[in-house]
């Protein structure tokens, strides 16, 4: 049933991609635009990696899963929850790999197995993801298959998780934190500071749409939806003029190509907890509980709990840009810096905490992220909350 279902995915993924370009280049036509040759040959440079690095990608995750799928030739210790976008299965892929490497009965063929399941987020890809609502858009059906024992464990984005976790689940494990930075894409432009007045920016990101219209008031930012390797399709197909994706999630899927730059967190504050891995588990369920315990990355836990103690204490149930980065001043030196942010959508406030120290542990960080969120949310005050309360969180 797997193999099938993946089988018939690609066919399905390249009408929908022939048909997004037909119309981009219908638009184009009737709109009467002439593009400059040089860009021409960009863009059909830039199509040409994307569609390559996609198809190569899609093609092997799909066989990854099929072969999971049909390796049961031995008891099956430990079922694997993802969802089912490319990412998603590349940081499922890794979890399944630390855990051959850590536990030897986990190495046997049919000891691990990977079920991918779609969320809401998922399939709504047409609306902003603030307009959907709703807590959990990318999480509540894999904790649904959790807490049923449809799966054992269930492998989450950090900054996808909600600020609570369903009752009978704990997320006592982090695997290494990567690049928690955003990167800059674009087919045209080599900066932020090259746009022009007016340049389409594509993103689904309240955080990055504040922080961005905070220092360049003149951009437009459009809603943009869909996995990595759809967005940079239609980044190349002329859509917008550029884009900002996670670096994390581009050095996994090996996608770096697309990089246009790095932006340092002084010019875009992270999201929380960008660039970590988060498992969970059933609650009493000791032997799950003991394969996490030998994955998790302390370092890591502790800078996501304090992260995630400051947007709670923003609610961060609310339609509100939410930023903040904790780490540890020097590696060895057992102090944190914190850093957080809260703001309008359009960019024209921003509230931020400034640089923060405490020490380099899970209690001072939750301490500390709680007090720093309370703190703003007061100098905020209520009435910079009122209006924009909606139930999400995402970065």
């Amino acid at each position: 049933m797997a193999s099938n279902m993946i089988a018939k995915s690609a066919p399905t993924v390249a009408v929908m991609n022939t048909k997004r370009a037909n119309t981009c280049a219908k638009t184009a036509s009737m709109a009467g635009v002439a593009r400059p040759a040089f860009v021409q040959k960009q863009r059909a440079q830039f199509l040409s990696r994307a569609n390559n690095s996609c198809n190569i990608r899609h093609s092997r995750f799909c066989l990854q899963v099929s072969a999971d799928a049909e390796a049961g030739t031995s008891e099956c210790l430990c079922k694997i929850g993802t969802r089912g976008s490319p990412l998603a299965l590349a940081q499922a892929y890794q979890t399944r790999d630390r855990l051959k490497a850590a536990f030897p009965e986990l190495a046997e063929e049919g000891a691990l197995e990977i079920v991918v399941i779609k969320t809401t987020g998922d399939k709504v890809l047409d609306k902003p993801l603030a307009d959907i609502g709703g807590k959990g858009l990318f999480t509540k059906e894999v904790d649904d298959a959790l807490l049923s024992g449809r799966i054992d464990i269930a492998v989450h984005s950090m900054k996808d998780v909600p600020t609570y976790l369903p009752e009978g689940t704990i997320l006592p494990c982090n695997l290494p934190r990567e690049d928690v930075r955003d990167a800059f894409v674009s087919v045209k432009y080599k900066s932020l500071a090259d746009l022009p007045e007016g340049a389409v920016i594509g993103t689904a990101s309240l955080r990055r749409q504040a922080q961005l219209l905070a220092n360049f008031p003149t951009l437009k930012c459009v809603n943009f939806r869909g996995n990595v390797q759809s967005r940079i399709r239609k980044l190349g197909e002329g859509v917008v003029d550029a884009t900002l994706l996670a670096h994390a999630g581009l050095r996994r899927l090996g996608m770096e190509e697309h990089v246009t730059s790095v932006l340092d967190e002084a010019d875009m504050l992270p999201a929380v907890a960008q660039g970590a891995i988060g498992i969970a588990c059933r609650t009493g369920d000791s032997r799950q509980e003991g394969y996490l315990a030998g994955l998790n990355h302390e370092d890591t836990r502790i800078a996501v709990v304090t992260e995630r103690s400051f947007l709670e204490a923003l609610d961060g149930s609310c339609r509100t840009p939410i930023a903040a980065l904790a780490r540890e001043t020097e590696a060895g030196s057992g102090k944190m810096s914190f850093q957080g942010l809260v703001a309008a959508v359009d960019g024209t406030k921003c509230y931020k905490t400034g640089e923060l120290e405490t020490e380099w542990n899970a209690e001072a960080g939750v301490k500390l992220g709680h007090e720093a969120g309370m703190k703003l949310k007061e100098e905020a005050g209520e009435e910079f909350f009122e209006g924009l309360k909606v139930e999400n969180n995402w970065g």
